[in-house]
């Protein structure tokens, strides 16, 4: 079984991670990094999570997590659990959740690091990610950026704290 897991998210400041199975921004900068961290490795989601993507995201190996027991996708993994998505995994020295709400809901208990990317804006939306204690976790990065767009946002590394 794999050893790390991450969660990476792109939140407002109102917690807001989606509106109608769609990102409410477009931050470029973001999905570069998430591409430069995510590649080469496992990256699980929920259905409506590839769902809303609508492909399978190159030079990564995708798992995707649902409770419909015939559901397939080509060339994708398919576990019913986060723990089984988690045990398909094996041998990725760190594994990706990218969403959506309810698995980093799961995923929030069983993560060794989250990054995270604040943007500095409230936007109405239908996906929460979900609240954490901050006391479990440490933050070991945060770099403050400016979008072309003109748009304040950070990136946030938290390690969880060990015992």
């Amino acid at each position: 079984m794999t050893d790390k897991l991450s969660l990476i998210v792109a939140l407002a400041k109102n917690r807001v991670i989606g509106q109608n199975n769609t990102l409410p921004w477009r931050l470029p900068e973001d999905l570069k990094r998430f591409r430069a961290l995510t590649t080469g490795h496992h990256i699980v989601m929920g259905r409506k999570t590839y769902e809303s993507l609508g492909r399978l995201l190159p030079d990564r190996t995708t798992v995707i997590v649902t409770r419909n027991p015939a559901y397939r996708v080509e060339g994708a993994l398919i576990a019913h659990s986060l723990e089984e998505a988690m045990a398909l995994c094996h041998g990725d020295k760190e594994v990706f959740l990218i969403g959506g709400a309810e698995l980093y809901q799961v995923g929030l208990h069983m993560a060794h690091t989250l990054y995270v990317t604040e943007l500095d804006l409230d936007v109405a939306g239908d996906a929460y990610f979900p609240e954490f204690d901050a006391s479990q976790w440490q933050l070991s990065s945060r770099e403050a950026h400016i979008s072309a767009q003109g748009l304040p946002f950070c990136y946030l590394t938290y390690q969880r704290k060990t015992a």
